[in-house]
């Protein structure tokens, strides 16, 4: 599979960012179904789109194409798991504003842990916008930390630690197809949802709207990011894949004020252009620093 250039990358992360920026706005148009119960039909979505999509790019051979993917896959999937569940629950815990804004600790977290696992030098606008992009968050989340909105922000963080970590397995395996990390995420979801609901005595069976909503969103919102999120970090360095994907932190909010009128403080907008401000100048330079691709 050959590796996309570094602003074709750069285009596939924004892409899945902007899919994902409409996950809070499905989540908050599910009636009754709790976390595990969103997990599971989310995941029932989810797999089958990616599953055809590995199909058609190993042919008769999709089954050893997820084979291949080896323990770093495992170890995304796993990692997966805490981003999916943490990102549900924090959502429905807190306003969604308050929710993605803590997810852009990613970043921080995707630094810190490329540095000394992957070797992987991070540049030092990266540096710069990550240090831009803290101070957004602080400003956008201080307010939901005062009136105590602890097990959801927890819960964001544990997202955005999940999410890092998949970052990480990402660009480890950024020479196969780490597309089927996410489809063992995926079934590592299901397996975790009903063996959660199953111990905690919940109902499995959830209403048909809740369902479709919650199939829909896995199979369009959550597989779609994901197929352009995997083939853009092939090009990325992870430092900036995180940073970059915090458009979905830019738009989540205004999606849900549009259509639900759930509001935004004067904080959050400040934060949020902060956040912008940080996105784009590190995306920039990044761009302006690449070497020009070899002339055919």
């Amino acid at each position: 599979m050959s590796e996309p250039s570094y602003r074709v990358g750069v285009i596939l992360v924004l892409i899945a960012g902007l899919l994902w920026s409409m996950m809070g706005l499905f989540i908050r148009l599910i009636e009754t179904a709790g976390t595990w119960q969103i997990l599971l039909y989310r995941s029932l979505g989810l797999v089958p789109v990616l599953f055809t999509v590995i199909a058609l790019r190993a042919g008769r051979a999709p089954f050893g194409r997820i084979r291949r993917a080896g323990w770093t896959g495992v170890a995304g999937g796993v990692a997966l798991v805490l981003a999916f569940s943490g990102a549900i629950f924090a959502i429905q815990s807190t306003s969604v504003a308050n929710a993605v804004f803590l997810f852009a600790a990613s970043p921080l977290l995707t630094a810190v842990l490329a540095w000394p696992l992957l070797r992987e030098p991070v540049r030092g606008a990266t540096w710069i916008a990550i240090m831009i992009a803290g101070v957004g968050m602080f400003l956008m989340v201080r307010e939901g930390l005062a009136l105590g909105a602890g097990w959801g922000n927890g819960a964001a963080l544990v997202s955005a630690l999940g999410f890092a970590i998949f970052t990480i397995t990402l660009r480890r395996g950024r020479n196969g197809d780490m597309l089927p990390a996410v489809v063992i995420g995926g079934v590592l979801s299901i397996l975790t949802a009903v063996g959660v609901l199953t111990l905690n005595g919940e109902p499995i069976e959830v209403p048909v709207r809740d369902m479709a909503i919650a199939g829909l969103m896995g199979a369009l919102i959550l597989g779609g990011g994901m197929a352009a999120y995997t083939a853009g970090s092939r090009a990325v360095p992870a430092a900036e894949l995180t940073l970059l994907s915090m458009v979905e932190v830019m738009l989540a909010p205004v999606w849900v004020f549009v259509f639900l009128a759930e509001k935004t403080s004067f904080n959050t907008l400040v934060g949020g252009a902060v956040l912008l401000a940080a996105i784009l100048f590190n995306a920039f330079s990044g761009m302006r620093h690449r070497p020009p691709p070899p002339l055919a």
